[in-house]
């Protein structure tokens, strides 16, 4: 049976107390069987910028605009051809004002955005007949609600009709569905003949109105309080639970949640690959233990809690404390000597001061939550201090971390001026893991000389194949015309993808092979970091003028080299993209593995082997950790030479079919068929030191 809460918003959701408001979002976030719609007067702009407010659950669906808008929560998306249907007969925002202007006491709401409807004040005495039959005689409906709030509408449109809309295109019945409101502008859900709850403080002509509806509770607490109580009342939550502190035998800590909170919205990976994707299959899967991870933006009392439904335990962060830590001495200070690019490392104390604290909370988070002789493992170079810190307050604990990224020389790691403090924590490690020989043997050398060096194996992470090839024979790989060449590379934006030097290349082949003028495309997708990083800035600079540039030089026609795609696509979109490319381009200064290589072989390997003109092409950097498994079969390119990257992509479409092939049979079968899921079980049991789990180095 489905659980439906269908709730209005300013003095419903929003009102009462704010330990109510809290009470209401963690009993929600407990119950995810539950679902969250939206009934308001408010627009969609408005409800983005609510968001940000943590005590607000995320709605699954939204009704805006008093009705006459129509929204899935998860990506503010339109629900057609439902809100097609609500705005019928919508004569349009100008039409209506000047209709309405001789009514010199409505008065425009200007500072509120609005969408498929007008909105006015207007006092109570002024609501006249003459006024709604002007109204009525412009085909449109209208509400009046808290003796103050005139609205316009399409004729089809309000809170109720949409709600009836929603339900019926995704099959809820009346039963399953509670409304909540507090004004005249809701009475429309309570005739749909719902369960209701109607807030303390209502208005009473909302409680009259609704006075002999036998499935409307009447609540003796305002807002959010109210709301909880009728889902008490209908069993569809439970009262808190008593917080005991429950310990786990496996703690993964990993800085960042299965969710990413934009400010706006809960986002999930769009991949099915990365480690994000991983954890969320192990923890789905039901492994036994806890993800701990931080919470940007979270006071420590209200911070939202993501809608995932794993064992998640979240280490609430300040603003200030996630930007120290990780857009400053994370991106600018560490990820340069990572990449093997020290020049640009910037070192700053008060960042570093707030990545030494932020480490020490997620060590005494951490702590908390495993049980005696827990493993924990940890991810990446952000958690560098946590082993020292557990080792001091938990030496019973067996403690892993993988790396995820390149690990740098020992010459380049000791420019760090916190290099000393980085290696003693690093040695406290029980295991370390690596995606290459190479990465692992850089790690050793870097602390040889210390007491008790954890195990270091290698073993490189996969990706989903089965979920890659299913979704690439649903797709219709489009028609590729034998005289033209598309080079694809899908990265973000960082200078360690050589963005920019690839667009450099593509100018110099194009210089010496007039034959390509016209012919060949390079498709950038090159989505920008998130808000607050600024090591890329420069790179985002220089590589906007350079496509310009290029662009400017060689365009024909409809015809430009570049194309630059600077947002985020969806996997099945970046499938379609692997599935229509020549030509795969990673060019990598350092990259830890770099999957999209790998899904790219997935997807091309789930093509017909007729396909005419043969399957695409891997041109990867000898500097990607997938190079050591996918060498034999890839065309490898250096990206720190120019003219070897613009001399190994022309090989690349030089290519015959049956090379074409050749090498991507041979990739193919290299990329073997390990889940994910399987890999990280076998870390697990590799950290617990369970002989045969992992291959040592």
């Amino acid at each position: 049976m489905s659980r439906i809460l269908v709730t209005d918003l300013d003095g419903t959701l929003l009102g009462g107390d704010p330990a109510d408001r809290r009470r209401l979002r963690d009993a929600l976030a407990r119950h995810p069987e539950v679902t969250v719609v939206f009934a308001t007067g408010r627009g969609l702009a408005s409800i983005r910028q609510l968001l940000r407010d943590p005590l607000v659950p995320r709605p699954r669906w939204i009704i805006a605009d008093v009705g006459a808008t129509v929204a899935d929560g998860s990506d503010f998306s339109t629900v057609e051809p439902v809100q097609a249907q609500l705005r019928t007969g919508w004569p349009g925002p100008e039409r209506v004002r000047a209709a309405l202007r001789r009514f010199r006491h409505l008065s425009y709401q200007h500072g509120v955005a609005q969408d498929g409807r007008c909105s006015y004040h207007l006092a109570p005495e002024r609501l006249t007949g003459e006024l709604t039959e002007a109204v009525e005689a412009l085909g449109c409906g209208w509400t009046y609600s808290a003796d103050r709030y005139f609205d316009v509408l399409p004729p089809a449109a309000s809170k109720g009709h949409a709600l009836r809309a929603l339900a019926e295109k995704l099959d809820w019945r009346t039963e399953e569905i509670l409304v909540a409101g507090d004004s005249l502008n809701d009475l429309s859900l309570f005739r749909l003949g719902t369960h209701g709850v109607v807030v303390a403080g209502a208005e009473p002509a909302l409680l009259a109105a609704v006075a002999e509806h036998p499935r409307t509770h009447r609540a003796s607490r305002q807002g959010a309080g109210g709301i909880l109580t009728a889902l008490r009342s209908l069993g569809w939550v439970v009262p808190d639970p008593v917080r005991t502190e429950r310990r786990h035998p496996l703690v993964v800590g990993y800085h960042r949640p299965p969710v990413h909170w934009t400010g706006e919205s809960w986002q999930t990976p769009t991949s099915p690959n990365g480690i994000i994707p991983t954890l969320t299959s192990v923890f789905a899967d039901g492994l036994a233990g806890v993800w701990v991870a931080a919470l940007p933006g979270g006071d420590g009392t209200s911070a939202p809690v993501p809608p995932t439904g794993l064992p998640l335990s979240l280490v609430p962060l300040s603003t200030a404390e996630w930007t120290g830590h990780f857009h400053q001495a994370c991106k600018e200070t560490l990820w340069p000597v990572l990449m093997s690019e020290p020049g640009r490392s910037v070192f700053d104390d008060r960042a570093w001061a707030s990545y030494r604290a932020v480490n020490a909370r997620f060590a005494e988070h951490i702590s908390r939550q495993a049980a005696p002789g827990a493993t924990v493992w940890l991810h990446d170079y952000n958690l560098w201090l946590v082993p020292a810190l557990l080792r001091a307050a938990r030496p019973d604990l067996r403690t892993g971390l993988f790396h995820h990224t390149p690990f740098p020389p020992p010459e380049i790691f000791a420019t760090l001026p916190v290099a000393a403090e980085l290696r003693t924590s690093l040695a406290c490690l029980d295991w370390a893991g690596f995606h290459t020989a190479a990465f692992a043997e850089r790690f050793r050398r870097t602390l040889a000389g210390l007491p008790g060096l954890p195990r270091i194996q290698v073993c490189p992470l996969g990706i989903d194949r089965p979920a890659i090839t299913a979704l690439a024979r649903t797709r219709t790989p489009p028609h590729r015309p034998g005289d033209s060449h598309l080079v694809l590379s899908v990265e973000r934006l960082d200078y360690a993808k050589a963005p920019v030097q690839k667009v450099e290349a593509i100018a110099r082949l194009l210089t010496r092979r007039r034959d390509l003028r016209g012919r060949l495309t390079f498709r950038l997708v090159c989505p920008p970091p998130e808000p607050g990083i600024t090591a890329h800035d420069t790179t985002r600079t220089l590589l906007e003028q350079r496509v310009a540039e290029v662009n400017s030089t060689w365009r024909n026609g409809s015809w430009r080299p570049v194309d630059y795609v600077s947002r985020r696509l969806s996997f099945a979109e970046v499938v379609d993209e692997y599935l229509a490319a020549d030509v795969l381009w990673v060019t990598s200064l350092q990259d830890g593995m770099n999957l999209t290589a790998k899904e790219f072989i997935a997807a091309q390997a789930a093509l017909p082997p007729h396909r005419a003109g043969g399957p695409g092409v891997l041109v990867l950097s000898r500097h990607a950790g997938a190079a050591a498994e996918l060498g034999e079969a890839a065309l490898l390119t250096d990206p720190h030479s120019p003219d070897d990257l613009s001399a190994v992509l022309a090989e690349a479409l030089a290519l015959t079919p049956a090379e074409r092939r050749t090498r991507m049979d041979r990739l193919a079968a290299l990329l073997g068929d390990e889940r994910p899921a399987d890999w990280a079980a076998r870390i697990v049991d590799a950290i617990r030191g369970e002989e045969g789990a992992v291959d040592p180095l």
